[in-house]
């Protein structure tokens, strides 16, 4: 089937094979790269669920990026030894909803989809490779440690988040993937690498029916589907207002999020992602007025930045950056959040800045890696990336107002701050 996007001048290939793998493909003639990623809908905060035949499951933390790692290493080789070889570039990614595996190319595509589609239906775990690997992840979680931002990001959903999963950062830590074993790794491999449950994207320049070909030939004819997936017991407050902590950093990181309502059922994803990604430019975008203000006192700089996560129970917009007055730059979002949820944003502003979002999305369209990332994160969700033009047509300053208002809900904020060590904290 082809789908056409007049407003944004796309088309876009779809198929679903019979044992469930969802296939998308975006033409761009004459672009010399072409991009390809195959994403499953496993993360770092998928640790408990059901089987189908009843069976619970309870994994140790970090398996889904521990299981990306070992993805590549086969009874036939490791393919990226075989994707050098083809000229291609690969890489992957685990977040705490999704592992994606990917490569760009400028030639031999075919040869590339090839190796991708087989390394990721032909899994090779052995208590020696296993083994080895945990050398390997262990360092990159002490690499990770070192990293005050990233820390600083999971300190807050800490904060944020009473027993939800994605408490844990999403390479786990080194005592969880001490557990980790061949068969930990090939239950939460066969539970969630099944077709029906993952996405292949690509864009460029490409064959519709020999990608379809492709696909259909590597990948098995039978899904598995979860029976269920447990995410603890949802709260609506945070479980913690502030913490802080001392570091030896030249100036103060922090960290405020504020806690929204889970994605409810029949709720479109993607316009929620889109409106929370609105929400957050009114507030931090460099060009919105508090940003404006905060910077001219010296009170932010430009490592702000701000972002709207969404994942199964679990939503809220991020803001934060390096700081000489964190509480004070804290205290000043909050106030900001409570003055639009109650006063409503002013025309011009949200015309301005909804146009702005909009512009950034047209300017994703030139970039092949990511459209695919766009589609695969959309699909994954039952959604086309496509139709954020839609999207945004339907969306209103009373949206933009009714999500703040959530966010202003008494209980509903978090703050985590790295203070200098020996610092005097100011109010």
């Amino acid at each position: 089937m082809i789908q056409s996007f007049d407003r944004v001048r796309e088309s876009m290939y779809t198929h679903t094979l019979p044992n469930g793998l969802r296939i998308y493909y975006i033409p761009k003639p004459g672009f010399s790269k072409t991009f390809a990623m195959i994403a499953t809908k496993f993360g770092s905060i998928d640790q408990h669920f059901v089987l189908e035949d009843g069976t619970k499951v309870q994994v140790p933390a970090g398996v889904a990026h521990f299981l990306e790692h070992k993805m590549f290493e086969g009874e036939d080789g490791n393919a990226l030894q075989k994707f050098a070889a083809t000229g291609a570039c690969p890489n992957a990614f685990t977040s705490q909803d999704r592992t994606a595996f990917f490569f760009s190319c400028t030639d031999r595509f075919n040869e590339n989809l090839e190796i991708l589609m087989n390394f990721m239906f032909k899994p090779h775990f052995t208590a020696e490779n296993v083994q080895k690997e945990k050398g390997i992840i262990e360092q990159e979680i002490c690499m990770m440690a070192d990293m005050a931002p990233m820390q600083a990001m999971n300190g807050l959903y800490k904060g944020l988040y009473q027993r939800h999963p994605i408490r844990m950062q999403v390479g786990g830590t080194v005592e969880s993937i001490a557990q980790i074993t061949p068969d930990i790794l090939y239950t939460c491999y066969q539970a969630f690498y099944s077709p029906s449950n993952m996405v292949l994207t690509v864009c460029g320049n490409a064959d519709w029916q020999t990608i379809c070909s492709i696909a259909q030939r590597y990948s098995p004819e039978k899904a598995v589907h979860i029976a269920a997936r447990d995410y603890g017991d949802s709260q609506p407050e945070v479980c913690q207002h502030e913490i802080i902590k001392e570091l030896p950093v030249a100036h103060a990181i922090f960290r405020i999020g504020f806690k929204d309502t889970p994605l409810q059922p029949g709720e479109n994803a993607f316009q929620r992602k889109l409106l929370g990604d609105l929400c957050c430019r009114l507030l931090g975008g460099q060009t919105a007025p508090l940003y404006t203000e905060l910077y001219r006192e010296g009170m932010i700089n430009r490592t702000f930045s701000s972002t709207y996560g969404l994942y199964p129970e679990a939503a809220h917009g991020i803001f934060g950056g390096h700081s000489l007055n964190p509480q004070a730059a804290c205290a000043r979002i909050e106030a900001e959040v409570q003055r639009l949820a109650t006063q409503g944003v002013p025309p011009a502003l949200f015309e301005r800045m909804k146009r702005a979002s909009y512009g950034m999305q047209l300017r994703v369209l030139d970039q092949p890696d990511a459209v695919c990332m766009m589609q695969c994160g959309a699909a994954l969700y039952g959604q086309d990336f496509m139709t954020f033009a839609a999207l945004y047509d339907k969306m209103t300053a009373n949206d933009v107002q009714q999500m703040l208002k959530r966010w202003a809900q008494p209980n509903h904020t978090s703050r985590f701050i790295f203070m200098p060590q020996g610092a005097e904290r100011k109010g």
